[in-house]
C-alpha cells in the first residue's frame, strides 16, 4: 500500500455497511413476496426460483457497496469491491457532474471515465440544509490532479473544488456552498442524471 494513498470514501465504513443491510433486507423482502405470488400461481418450486431470480442480484449488489472503498494514488482514482477499478484523472476520457437522488439524500459525485472504465467518486451528500463532503485534503488533491490536465473540462471541475474549499474556509452553510447549489439544479424525481457540461461551467464561471 503506497504512502501516497489517500481515501476519497465519503461515508464511514460502519455507515456504509448500514446502508447494505437496508438494502439487502429490502430486497430479500420484495423477494417473498413475489415468489410467494408466484408459488401461489405457479407452484411451489416456480416461487423458490422466482425468489432467488430477484433476491440474489440485490444482494450481490448489498454485498458491493459492503465492500466498496475508493482511493487516489497520485492521479490514479481507484475503487475496489469484488474486483478493483482504476482510472486516471490525468488521461480521463470524460468528466462529468453526477447528481443521485436516493431516499431522500442528493449525492453530487464527479463520474470519470477512461480506458473503458467508468467510477463515480461522491463529493458530498445533502439530505435538507445539511450533510456530508469530502475533507479539505481530499478535495484539494482532486483538484490539484484535475488541474493538472491542463484542459477546460479539468480546470473547470478543479475550480469547481477549490471554490468548494473557500465557501467551507469562510464557514459557509452546507446550503451556500457550490455543490450543494449544483446539486440543487438538477431536477428532482430522476435517481441519477449528468448536469450538463456547459452548465457546471457557466456555474464555475459565475462564483466569486
Amino acid at each position: 500500500m503506497s504512502d501516497d494513498k489517500l481515501v476519497l470514501d465519503l461515508l464511514d465504513k460502519a455507515t456504509v455497511r448500514k446502508r447494505a443491510r437496508m438494502v439487502a433486507i429490502g430486497g430479500l423482502m420484495v423477494a417473498l413476496a413475489f415468489g410467494a405470488i408466484v408459488g401461489f400461481i405457479g407452484g411451489r418450486w416456480s416461487g423458490v426460483i422466482a425468489g432467488l431470480i430477484v433476491s440474489v442480484p440485490v444482494i450481490l449488489l448489498a454485498m458491493s457497496e459492503a465492500r466498496r472503498t475508493v482511493w487516489l494514488e497520485g492521479t490514479t482514482v481507484y475503487v475496489r469491491a469484488f474486483g478493483t477499478r482504476k482510472v486516471d484523472l490525468a488521461v480521463a476520457d470524460g468528466l462529468d457532474l453526477l447528481v443521485t437522488d436516493l431516499r431522500g439524500a442528493r449525492t453530487v459525485g464527479l463520474f470519470v471515465r477512461g480506458n473503458k472504465k467508468a467510477i463515480n467518486i461522491a463529493l458530498s451528500m445533502y439530505a435538507g440544509t445539511g450533510g456530508r463532503e469530502l475533507g479539505v485534503y481530499q478535495l484539494r488533491r482532486l483538484a490539484d490532479a484535475l488541474a493538472a490536465r491542463g484542459d477546460t473540462p479539468g480546470l473547470v471541475f478543479s475550480e469547481l473544488l477549490v471554490a468548494q474549499l473557500r465557501a467551507e474556509a469562510r464557514g459557509m452553510a452546507a446550503a451556500e456552498r457550490p455543490l450543494y447549489r449544483l446539486g440543487s439544479l438538477a431536477p428532482a424525481g430522476r435517481m441519477a442524471q449528468k448536469l450538463h457540461p456547459d452548465a457546471v461551467s457557466k456555474f464555475v464561471t459565475s462564483l466569486d
